[in-house]
């Protein structure tokens, strides 16, 4: 199975070295040249829990350069994923499955504006990674993987993956219900990612303070509250101790909202607390938590770009 990794971030170039050092063949699809010339010229640098690895995996910015793909993983930014689909569409054979584990909501509706829904599948992933220079990250944390079928249906090419990405060291377990797990993994981003922006914590830290653990509860209670009006089953029984659980889990992980405001790039806040707001707005629900987080998260990036 040849695999086509579009975004050769953290998560990306996470992925890209586990399948790598498996002895899978593996391509990179990205949009920055800078970056496209130094994964080029020094490889990717991997430190962290995985040890230190050195790698030099193809690399391109035009997908007519790679010859076909049989998995696509898009691993970019959601306020990319557009772009970045249709930048893959040529890669989409008749047999090609597309496969996002990007954090947030909207990302599959991005994607199937492009791909037949019936190429696409999607999950979500515990591990996390840092980046720390181009084509050089730490794996920081890791953990399951969690895909399924769009319609809930188990298909043997989900299994298929499953086992392609188990032979890689990727642990992955199957779901039937991959929107309630879209959802669920959207409150923990909720509940970690802006708050880690916003005071410059890692993951863990959060729990150490009561008033920064006060915030999380109610934004994430404002998230339930939402998925309720919307019907959709979360996976997990207790929302809030879940959040607290993957803090500790992840507790030196410096989430990927915290990268982006540090390195004053533009995050994915309107795909996390902002997709509450929108969702809640349908309901006429007031969630001023999501909301002061969403403003304050846009104050620090036009902050950073106006430095």
């Amino acid at each position: 199975m040849r695999v086509v990794i579009v975004g050769a971030g953290a998560m990306g170039c996470l992925f890209g070295f586990l399948l790598h050092k498996a002895g899978k063949e593996v391509c990179f699809l990205e949009k920055h040249p800078v970056l496209v010339k130094h994964i080029k010229e020094n490889g990717i640098h991997v430190e962290g829990i995985s040890g230190e690895h050195h790698i030099f995996p193809p690399i391109t910015s035009e997908a007519k350069e790679i010859t076909r793909a049989d998995l696509i993983l898009i691993f970019v930014k959601a306020f990319d994923t557009y772009q970045a689909i249709l930048s893959a569409k040529p890669l989409v054979g008749q047999e090609s499955v597309v496969l996002t584990l990007q954090n947030g909501i909207g990302n599959v509706e991005e994607i199937v504006k492009v791909v037949d829904q019936k190429r696409t599948i999607a999950g979500t992933t515990a591990h996390g990674a840092t980046v720390l220079g181009l084509g050089h990250i730490r794996h920081a944390g890791t953990g399951e993987t969690v895909i399924g079928e769009l319609d809930g249906n188990k298909t043997p090419r989900l299994e298929k993956v499953k086992t392609f990405l188990e032979s890689a060291g990727i642990k992955v377990q199957l779901t039937q219900d991959v929107i309630g797990l879209l959802w669920s993994k959207l409150l923990i981003n909720v509940g970690i990612n802006p708050l880690t922006g916003i005071t410059g914590l890692r993951n863990g830290e959060l729990l150490d303070y009561e008033e920064t653990r006060a915030i999380m509860h109610r934004a994430v209670n404002e998230a339930k509250v939402v998925a309720d009006r919307k019907g959709i089953c979360l996976i997990y029984p207790n929302h809030l101790q879940k959040v607290e659980t993957v803090c500790q889990a992840t507790a030196q992980n410096i989430s990927s909202m915290l990268q982006d405001i540090r390195n004053k790039k533009k995050t994915e806040i309107d795909f996390i607390c902002g997709a509450i707001l929108r969702e809640g707005k349908k309901f006429g629900l007031d969630l001023p938590i999501n909301q002061a987080l969403t403003h304050l998260i846009h104050l620090l990036e036009n902050l950073g770009q106006n430095i």
